[in-house]
C-alpha cells in the first residue's frame, strides 16, 4: 500500500495552567503535527514536541524538517516497509528526535491501520495497565496541597512532585503532603538536575521515612559518576532522564556500577518507538526498570508511548500525563484513564480519532 500524501503543520496550544520546574516556567506549548495518507484513504498521525533545552531541537525546526525534500519524497513508498523508512529517517536526521518521533509515530499509526491491528498487539502486549503519575510543579505549600487534593478527587494515586530549587523547601513539601494524605499517594520526585550531590544526600536522608518511590534526574547532566558515591540501594531508585537521550547513553550507564536503577524513556528524546525499543532492550538485559515519561504532548504521542511501554516487559512506571495539561488537542480517544490507570483500546494503529 503506497503513501500518496504527506502533510505537516505547527499549532501553538495553551496549557490548562502554567507550571514551573527547576529551570523554567511554561504557559503554552508548540506542537508539530505530521500526517501520512495511504492510497486507501487511511491516515496515520504523528506529532513532535521536543524539549529544546534537553535535545537542542525546537518544534519550529521539527516543522522545517518535516517539510524537507527528504520527507516529501516519502510519497510513493510502501507502508509495509515502514521500519525501513524509519531507519532512513534516522540516517537523514541524526540527533533530531522531535522530527524522528513525528515520522515514526505517524508511520506506525498508518501501518497499524493498514493491517487492522493495534501497535501494541503488533509488538506484543507484555504487561497489564499501570497507574500514571500526575505532576505538581514547583509551587508553594498551599498550592501543592490544593493540586494534590484536586488529583485525589479525580482518582489519581501517584504524584510526581517537581523539586530542585531549594532542598529544604522540597523536604518540607514532601513532609506536608505525607502529613495531609498519609499513604494515600505514592510519591515520586523530579529534581530536573537541580541538586548537588550533597543536596541529594540531604534529600534522600530526610525523605526515607516518606517512602519516595523514585527520584528523577537529581543532578546535572555530565556528573553521573558522582552518583556512584551513593549507596547502591539509594541508586536503585534514581532515574536517568536528561542524561538518557538515546541508546548510546543507555549502554554507557548499563555497565559496571550503575548510576541509575531506572531509565526514563521519552519518545521526544529518543526519536520515537523504534529508538525507544533500543533503549528498552539494553535496559532489560542490564536488569534496569523502565519509566516512561513525556513533555507537554498531544494525545497522539502520549498514546504511542503507552503502546510501546506496554509492549516492554521491564516497564514498571509510567508518567504519561502530558496531554492532560493541554487546553485543546487535535485528536481524542487513544486511551482511557480509570482510577488513575491508563487503558488503551484495541482499535487499529493507536486508536485515536481526529477531531
Amino acid at each position: 500500500m503506497k503513501i500518496v500524501a504527506i502533510r505537516s503543520y505547527l499549532k501553538k496550544m495553551a496549557l490548562t495552567k502554567p507550571y514551573t520546574i527547576a529551570y523554567n516556567t511554561y504557559t503554552d506549548v508548540s506542537l508539530a503535527f505530521f500526517e501520512v495518507e495511504l492510497a486507501n484513504g487511511m491516515i496515520g498521525y504523528g506529532s513532535g514536541s521536543p524539549a529544546e533545552d534537553v535535545v537542542g531541537e525546537t518544534t519550529e525546526q521539527t516543522l522545517q524538517n518535516l517539510q524537507s525534500n527528504f520527507v516529501q519524497q516519502l510519497v510513493g513508498r510502501d507502508i509495509r516497509q515502514f521500519q525501513q523508512i524509519v531507519y532512513d529517517a534516522f540516517v537523514q536526521f541524526p540527533h533530531l528526535p522531535g522530527t524522528l518521533a513525528a515520522i515514526d509515530i505517524a508511520l506506525h499509526d498508518a501501518f497499524g491501520k493498514f493491517i487492522g491491528m493495534s501497535v501494541v498487539n503488533f509488538y506484543g502486549t507484555k504487561i497489564k495497565p499501570l497507574p500514571t503519575s500526575v505532576t505538581i510543579g514547583i509551587k508553594n505549600i498551599q498550592e501543592t496541597i490544593d493540586d494534590a487534593m484536586e488529583y485525589k478527587k479525580l482518582g489519581f494515586r501517584v504524584l510526581k512532585v517537581k523539586t530542585g530549587l531549594s532542598v529544604e523547601a522540597d523536604i518540607e513539601r514532601i513532609a506536608l503532603l505525607h502529613e495531609k494524605f498519609g499513604n494515600y499517594f505514592t510519591i515520586r520526585v523530579d529534581a530536573n538536575q537541580g541538586y548537588t550531590l550533597s543536596e541529594l544526600n540531604t534529600f534522600i536522608s530526610a525523605s526515607k521515612k516518606y517512602d519516595i518511590e523514585l527520584i528523577e534526574q537529581p543532578t546535572p547532566v555530565g556528573i553521573e559518576n558522582e552518583l556512584l558515591a551513593l549507596d547502591a540501594l539509594d541508586r536503585k531508585i534514581l532515574t536517568g532522564d536528561e542524561s538518557l537521550k538515546d541508546a548510546k547513553a543507555a549502554l554507557q550507564f548499563a555497565t559496571g556500577d550503575k548510576p541509575f536503577g531506572i531509565y526514563n524513556i521519552k519518545l521526544m528524546k529518543c526519536g520515537g518507538i523504534m529508538g525507544a525499543i533500543e533503549i528498552a532492550t539494553i535496559a532489560k538485559n542490564a536488569e534496569i526498570d523502565l519509566f516512561w515519561g513525556c513533555n507537554d504532548e498531544s494525545i497522539i504521542s502520549i498514546t504511542a508511548a503507552l503502546h510501546v511501554a506496554y509492549s516492554c516487559s521491564n516497564t514498571k512506571y509510567i508518567d504519561l500525563d502530558g496531554s492532560l495539561d493541554l487546553a485543546e488537542d487535535l485528536v481524542s480517544g487513544g486511551f482511557e484513564i480509570k482510577e488513575g490507570y491508563m487503558h488503551i483500546n484495541d482499535l487499529p494503529g493507536f486508536g485515536f480519532h481526529k477531531l
